[in-house]
């Protein structure tokens, strides 16, 4: 990873150049590579990152535990990248990952299980694609 270069280059070049935010992390987006869902949003820190493409595992940086961590290392629901993709200004990556069980913390398949709708001028949320794959109580123990 270079450090920093012009914003042509960053934008234009082929040289990998992350741009990680004031804390250090740089905004990961992880989709299903098979079906295209948006499963989570996730941050990575320089390790996260490097860690990920050195061995094909995604790994995370969580910034409510100030950690690194493999995703799945705790629950066995895994993330095996099979791309990942930098955006224009290298602030945000994209991975396709083949996940195994469930992608979020709740047990649901993605973090993305809330629809937003408008009713009678009351913004509300309702469940879609909700139903839970494991039991989170069991699976991280307080």
């Amino acid at each position: 990873m270079s450090p920093s270069a012009d914003a042509n280059e960053r934008e234009e070049g082929l040289t990998f150049q992350p741009k990680f935010d004031a804390s250090g992390l740089v905004t990961c987006v992880a989709t299903d590579a098979a079906t295209g869902d948006v499963l989570m949003v996730a941050h990575m820190n320089e390790e996260a990152l490097r860690k990920t493409i050195a061995s094909g595992d995604a790994w995370y940086f969580s910034r409510s535990r100030n950690a690194l961590w493999r995703k799945g290392e705790t629950s066995g629901q895994t993330q095996r990248v099979v791309e990942m993709r930098m955006d224009c200004d290298q602030d945000a990556i994209w991975i396709r990952v083949e996940q195994q069980g469930a992608a979020c913390h709740t047990g649901r398949h993605s973090c993305f299980y809330r629809k937003v709708e408008a009713i009678d001028g009351d913004t509300r949320l309702s469940f879609v694609d909700a139903e839970r794959q494991f039991d989170p109580e069991k699976v991280y123990p307080r």
